[in-house]
């Protein structure tokens, strides 16, 4: 036994594991409440050869749920590893708390995307802010410095009760926990549709900076190294959250679920993050975990496994809130604003200093062995003796069947083609007004207004921009881009096309700012993998996701899989976000979405084709859902980027913005109303089609004079179909021949949606 454990333990010696599991041998162990099958119970006492303790029960039921081992996913994402294509950007990819990637002049950042989906519809305010509070953490454990946060948010019908009380607290939560960290909340999605009404998707993904020399890892080398737990004190919010709000489906019983749900407290994380800064500028940390989904089991488990492979910890030092806890409810607590750090003995005490400094609580709890096993003390017992590989790194791994959905071939038959189209002129003009106004394409001012987007000063461009762009270094301009983007109605009609073309979109977002694409994070959002059919749409996604990435040369450096998003038996549309982080080598060349120069030329990048399944022409003006989505063409997109960032780079552009949602029209208006100006062109083509299909690959820009026969020369290199529109200029968004809409219209429309329902 260690120095520490003859230290905190009690008089008499500890007894042997194997005897405080068999002293009761006919009670029944509560494995199904937990989450685990029977099959899986019985798993756990073969690794042990005996019948496991109930804190031992509570480590393996949390680490073996789908939220922390990925057993149902696991099979389909080694092909994010097997198709990876080559980049010397990846310093540190998938396995890790968040990928790492080198950005230049010795600078690396990392970005992660993470789920925290039920608890929001549980208790939307702490569910929201609780993960945005993960997410940063996650990128302070790479030993990265916070700089910004970002969003993909997804509801229920706009005007439904349940959406009235769930949006509210989720943005609330949101703002309120970003806000008090001063981290700048640089952009993101919302969107509405009747599949996520009582499952919204809240999707938080955080961005950090560190140099290269600076990477930390959650591993525990180094035998009689300390295990230091440092931040709040645990309690009994969040027991049992990744088992059991994570890893189930919702039905009427899941408001009782409320005390799974964690509390944050913004402030000390804030504390936290300088406290980590400073302990990691004075290189105290070994090693080092967050402690976000099963909290103590998970750190003491992965950091052993990853380490030297063996841990001794005295549960008895853990700092408790509530006195009353028992050692399985400590173990399972998923209260915030945690870290466990692995320290050399010689540096426990400068470690202490800091985080006294700080007023960071911070308690020596264990330290590393060369056992194999982890063991932990519980008032001179022995309560946990395992492999801490067997509930880190081997628990089950499901190849679950899978077969397409029964509807999916009459969803795709039922085309967009027998919907009436505008007749006239004034037909038009009014889709354009109806799809501004629109729940997903309205502005989301009243949302994103109660974020700080601006806070440390080096936000470049926020929402409502294609992208978010922050400033890394002062001198030279260095700079990253990310865009969060996805689309479930795409993915519902083909989920492998679908996945593509969320990467493609927020691919193409990046470019349009003029940023370099680097590499890829994804939170991917499905049904219950226990459903043939929902299965079916995760491994066409995965496998869509994994061959885009491949040819569009942008690796993906980790993410999160969010299963059981449905009610009942009534899962959500397959959603997976895809988050897309590009480089600016100079953020003073970056492309807004405003038009602001007037008389400058509109061009249109990018082939139109007739496509409008799952349009939001169709969903907003029928609520229709049906047919295939826009043809995907990455050779294409990759075209496209290498014009825009090359037209950035020269400064040949006033403006630009990807053509998506709501086709060129949507495009135009979102740029006029940005810049306040607004513009005269000329449809090629049928009208209908030009205005409103949601072909891919295309961005409409705006020209600085002189700009013009450069710009023609790009595209004509790289392939690129380019149309002169028009002009930029006047009030009004005119085209010839058919309407004109004042810009004040537009506004009016775009705008009083979200209030409305305030």
């Amino acid at each position: 036994m260690s120095a520490l454990a003859a230290e905190q333990t009690a008089a008499e010696p500890p007894v042997d594991s194997v005897a405080v599991a068999e002293r009761t041998p006919d009670q029944r162990q509560p494995y199904a409440e937990l989450g685990m099958t029977e099959e899986e119970y019985r798993r756990v006492r073969q690794i042990l050869g005996r019948r496991p303790t109930a804190a031992e029960l509570a480590i393996y039921s949390v680490m073996w749920s789908e939220h922390c081992s990925y057993k149902s996913s696991k099979v389909h994402l080694r092909q994010f590893g097997e198709k990876a294509p080559k980049s010397d950007a990846l310093l540190v990819g998938m396995g890790e708390n968040a990928g790492v990637v080198d950005v230049g002049r010795g600078l690396a950042v990392t970005f992660k995307v993470e789920s925290h989906n039920h608890p929001s519809y549980v208790e939307p305010y702490q569910g929201a802010a609780t993960g945005v509070g993960g997410i940063v953490r996650d990128i302070l454990s790479m030993g990265a410095r916070p700089i910004a946060v970002m969003d993909s948010l997804r509801f229920g019908p706009a005007d439904a009760p349940d959406t009235q009380r769930v949006l509210p607290g989720v943005v609330a939560g949101i703002s309120g926990y970003g806000n008090s960290l001063g981290l700048p909340n640089i952009g993101g999605e919302t969107v509405f549709d009747p599949c996520y009404e009582k499952n919204p998707l809240v999707n938080a993904l955080c961005v950090g900076v560190m140099r290269h020399e600076d990477i930390k890892r959650a591993h525990a080398p180094g035998p009689g190294n300390k295990v230091i737990l440092f931040g709040a004190a645990t309690g009994p919010d969040g027991i049992g959250g990744a088992s059991v709000l994570a890893s189930a489906t919702f039905d009427e019983e899941s408001q009782a679920k409320r005390p799974s749900v964690q509390v944050g407290d913004p402030f000390m994380e804030k504390l936290l993050i300088e406290c980590c800064m400073e302990l990691y500028r004075e290189d105290l940390v070994v090693g080092i975990q967050d402690l976000g989904a099963a909290g103590v089991s998970c750190a003491t488990t992965e950091l052993a496994a990853a380490g030297t492979g063996g841990m001794h910890i005295v549960l008895d030092a853990v700092p408790l809130r509530d006195a009353t806890l028992r050692p399985e409810e400590i173990l399972m607590s998923e209260s915030q604003e945690r870290m466990m750090a692995v320290v050399e003995p010689g540096k426990v005490d400068r470690f202490l200093q800091i985080c006294a400094k700080w007023e960071i609580p911070a308690t020596v709890i264990g330290e590393v062995t060369d056992t194999g096993r982890l063991v932990m003390t519980w008032r001179g017992e022995v309560i946990v003796d395992i492999p801490p590989g067997t509930a880190a790194d081997e628990g089950p791994v499901y190849e679950r069947p899978y077969e397409p959905p029964a509807d999916l071939a009459s969803l795709q038959a039922d085309t967009p083609g027998r919907l009436a189209r505008p007749a006239t002129a004034e037909d038009l003009r009014n889709t354009v007004l109806w799809l501004a106004a629109s729940p997903n394409l309205s502005s989301k001012t009243w949302i994103t207004s109660q974020y700080d987007r601006y806070v440390l000063g080096n936000t470049v461009l926020a929402m409502p921009e294609d992208a978010g762009v922050i400033r890394l270094d002062e001198e030279s301009g260095l700079g990253v881009a990310i865009s969060l983007d996805g689309n479930g109605r795409y993915t519902r009609l083909d989920p492998y096309a679908g996945a593509q073309l969320a990467l493609s979109e927020a691919y193409r977002n990046v470019a349009a700012t003029g940023a370099r694409p680097l590499a890829v994070t994804n939170c991917l959002n499905f049904g219950s993998p226990e459903d043939p059919g929902v299965m079916w749409q995760f491994a066409r996604a995965v496998e869509g996701l994994a061959d885009a990435c491949q040819a569009l040369g942008v690796p993906v450096t980790g993410g999160n899989v969010s299963f059981y998003n449905q009610t009942d038996d009534q899962p959500i549309n397959p959603t997976p976000v895809v988050g897309v982080l590009g480089v600016h080598d100079d953020v003073r060349r970056r492309v807004g979405m405003a038009f602001p120069g007037e008389g400058h030329l509109l061009v249109l990048l990018g082939e139109t084709r007739e496509e409008f399944g799952g349009s939001e022409w169709a969903h907003v003006v029928y609520g229709h859902l049906g047919g295939l989505p826009p043809l995907v063409d990455l050779a294409a997109e990759r075209a496209l980027a290498s014009v825009l960032i090359a037209a950035a780079r020269e400064g040949l552009l006033s403006g630009a913005h990807d053509i998506s949602d709501g086709g060129l029209s949507q495009a135009l208006v979102e740029s006029c109303l940005r810049g306040g100006l607004g513009c005269r062109i000329t449809l090629p083509g049928d009208p209908f089609v030009t205005l409103f299909s949601e072909s891919v690959a295309r961005a409409v820009v705006a020209v600085r004079p002189g700009g013009e026969a450069r710009l023609a020369k790009l595209c004509e290199a790289a392939g690129v179909p380019a149309t002169q529109l028009g002009r930029v200029g006047g009030d009004s968004f005119i085209v010839e021949g058919l309407f004109s809409i004042p810009l004040h219209e537009l506004r009016e429309a775009h705008e009083r949606l979200l209030p409305s329902y305030a």
